[in-house]
């Protein structure tokens, strides 16, 4: 006879905390093999449209179409890793003009602190002497982060297209693995699972490289505009650095700017950077973001948000790369699991991206009036809506 354990809620709580906790030390401690081969399974499923056309419209194995599929996706990289180191190596030969420059603008900062601020040249010396001396051992400690780092990136980079090419070799493998884990009965929600998974990640990454790319082209328009040296290469660097959440747009911003001392030590085009940034930076996250990369992941703002830090704190910048990816997955799983909606609903945007204003179609809502509406619909809070109205209605006719 099967009898069911019921556990207590607080019990049930504190196997999830643990659960989490759990999971979370073992990413942390696993970064090292868990991301590149996260990073694998999101190429695996960008690149199995190609490996498909190589075995379904030119007849190649399957082998084969893999190895193709493989070494044209690292053909691409290593083309464009090679266009920007030699495009990088033109920038360093400027150093000297770079440094000339940029001591010109610091000449200009501490003449003005000096006029007004009344601190002579030498007094200002000493101020950042002393604020600099306490920070020469964590410099070290982190440049020393950096080379360890930048070694394990290297690393990734070379184990990221053999895993991607092991994915692709076993995926039908992978999936008979995964349809002995559950009972046929379950096969029919599983291959729903995987497909939404398949099309979720696929729409999110191509919508990256969408984003790029117009990233790409607005910034280096804007630098052309102003004239600034190496605008092309600055553009692709920006777009390529716009892929990392928050902080890569900032170092994009601080590159363009030292290269612009490369021209001339005329503080104009350092504003235009400025300039240039912001506005591509207002274009990139109030149109290019909601309709081409927030539209294929329904997550919500703020569980992004928190994903982004907890990805960032457990991995670093491929924590943060990987945050939104894996949660669209865990949604999709979510809201195919009877036990486990109310999260995928805790995770998704429910909200209306727009609302009409005098027969405009404007990129807002109306929080509080479709709040509302949706809370009505919902089966847990319309009863008190319809106890509150009803009420209120019967203290009107009193």
């Amino acid at each position: 006879m099967n009898t069911i354990l019921k556990i207590p809620f607080y019990a049930q709580i504190t196997l999830i905390l643990l659960g989490l906790i759990s999971i979370t030390y073992i990413l942390f401690i696993g970064q090292n093999i868990i991301v590149p081969v996260v990073m694998s399974f999101l190429f695996a499923i960008l690149l199995e449209p190609i490996v498909t056309f190589f075995k379904s419209k030119l007849h190649f194995p399957h082998v084969l179409g893999v190895i193709i599929t493989v070494l044209i996706f690292v053909l691409v990289i290593l083309s464009l890793f090679i266009f920007l180191s030699f495009k990088i190596s033109d920038i360093i030969e400027d150093f000297d003009k770079i440094e000339r420059n940029l001591n010109i603008h610091l000449n200009n900062i501490q003449r003005f602190v000096r006029d007004n601020f009344h601190l002579s040249s030498r007094e200002q010396k000493e101020y950042l002497d002393s604020a600099t001396e306490d920070s020469m051992e964590k410099g070290k400690e982190i440049i020393g982060t950096t080379l360890l780092s930048f070694t394990d990136t290297i690393l990734n980079i070379t184990l990221i297209p053999i895993y991607t090419f092991l994915i692709l070799l076993y995926k039908t493998h992978f999936m008979l693995f995964l349809s002995k884990l559950f009972k046929k009965e379950s096969h029919l929600k599983l291959r729903e699972i995987l497909n939404q998974i398949k099309v979720a990640v696929k729409s999110y990454i191509v919508g990256l490289i969408i984003e790029m790319i117009v990233v790409s082209i607005l910034t280096t328009l804007g630098f052309m505009i102003i004239g600034l040296k190496y605008a092309i290469l600055l553009g692709i660097i920006t777009g390529i650095l716009n892929l990392i959440p928050y902080i890569g747009i900032l170092f994009a911003g601080i590159l363009s700017i030292v290269a612009s001392l490369t021209g001339s030590p005329d503080l104009s085009i350092i504003i235009g950077v400025i300039v240039v940034s912001i506005i591509v930076q207002l274009i990139d996250n109030n149109i290019l973001v909601p309709m081409i990369v927030s539209s294929k992941v329904e997550i919500n703002a703020f569980v992004s948000i928190i994903g982004i830090i907890i990805g960032g704190a457990i991995a670093g910048v491929s924590g943060m790369f990987l945050a939104i990816p894996v949660l669209a997955i865990l949604k999709v799983i979510f809201d195919r699991i009877e036990s486990l909606e109310a999260w995928g609903y805790l995770m998704g945007d429910h909200l209306p991206k727009t609302y009409t204003w005098r027969n405009i179609k404007l990129p807002l809502f109306d929080s509080e009036t479709e709040s509302k509406n949706i809370l009505i619909k919902t089966d847990i809070i319309a009863p008190v809506f319809t106890e509150t109205t009803t009420e209120t209605d019967g203290n009107k006719k009193e």
